[in-house]
């Protein structure tokens, strides 16, 4: 389990976005209200070039949150080793607010899947995942954030929820939790469970920073609602609300916009983070 000296520094309580390059300047200029970017930890385990010459620019203005998605946390074999040195150097160079992956899989051997793969929640899974996660803290020295996924379907022999599953994962490693409400949305709809009953249950206390984000709308074979986490859009009126929902329980909290997939032009962005300084801005410091 994490020592408690190894605690991350925290993010602003604000609207932070996903950092893409063709915002540079905009960034630099009107930033809006936003106060701290993420970055997505495998663009830049490279050496060096434009990529790290603005990551460095940007960093004296905006605290830099590093969210992983190729360690595989929920993977049955061992964390890649070289993953892990490269995702140990960005860390040590960079010395990001805080530091974040998923929970779930995408290796199978020397394979590397394109995707972020759920997982059974049963007691084998729940031990080799905490495992994974205090070789991440250990070696970087400091607490990571775990994010809930986004499901399309649930495992017959999970026997954990995933919200009990949370909890007894920061229980026995330490760990913060990200919640992406954009996922609990996706994952209440097509379960065919509620969003706010998820987040009643959901251990609050331990999010470091919370996400909202854009889906697409389709349907399963039986023409049931099936939404699909694709961070291309602007997040829907249903996560907003949900966000609010969050926000009343846990008090204000770093507000992440991700938008990953046909990424807009900065007004388009930034009028989202408006937005989510707005839901911030009703929120009473608790």
């Amino acid at each position: 389990m994490l020592d408690a000296s190894h605690r991350s520094p925290s993010l602003p309580k604000a609207p932070g976005v996903g950092y893409k390059p063709q915002h540079f300047d905009a960034l630099r200029s009107e930033p809006g209200p936003v106060t701290w970017l993420e970055i997505h930890a495998e663009n830049y385990m490279g050496d060096g070039g434009r990529p790290h010459a603005q990551l460095h620019a940007l960093r004296a203005d905006f605290a830099i949150s590093v969210h992983g998605v190729g360690l595989s946390i929920g993977g049955e074999g061992r964390l890649d080793p070289d993953h892990l040195a490269r995702l140990q150097r960005l860390v040590d160079w960079l010395e990001p607010a805080s530091f974040s992956e998923h929970l779930a899989w995408s290796t199978h051997g020397a394979e590397f899947l394109d995707d972020l793969l759920p997982l059974p929640y049963t007691d084998a899974t729940l031990t080799r995942v905490a495992d994974h996660i205090d070789e991440v803290q250990d070696l970087l020295g400091r607490q990571m954030l775990l994010e809930n996924p986004s499901s399309y379907l649930a495992f017959a022999e999970s026997t954990w929820s995933e919200t009990e599953f949370l909890s007894e994962l920061t229980r026995r490693t330490g760990c913060g939790l990200l919640l992406d409400v954009n996922n609990v949305f996706i994952s209440a709809t097509n379960l065919g469970d509620t969003a706010t009953g998820y987040l009643d249950a959901y251990p609050l206390h331990a999010v470091g920073e919370i996400h909202v984000g854009g889906h697409d709308e389709d349907a399963d074979d039986h023409g049931a609602p099936l939404l699909i986490d694709s961070h291309a859009h602007p997040a829907a009126e249903p996560v907003w609300t949900l966000l609010d929902y969050a926000l009343r329980r846990t008090g204000p909290a770093p507000v992440l916009v991700e938008w990953d997939n046909d990424v807009p032009e900065w007004p388009a962005l930034r009028a989202e983070a408006d937005r989510a300084a707005s839901a911030l801005a009703t929120i009473p410091a608790h």
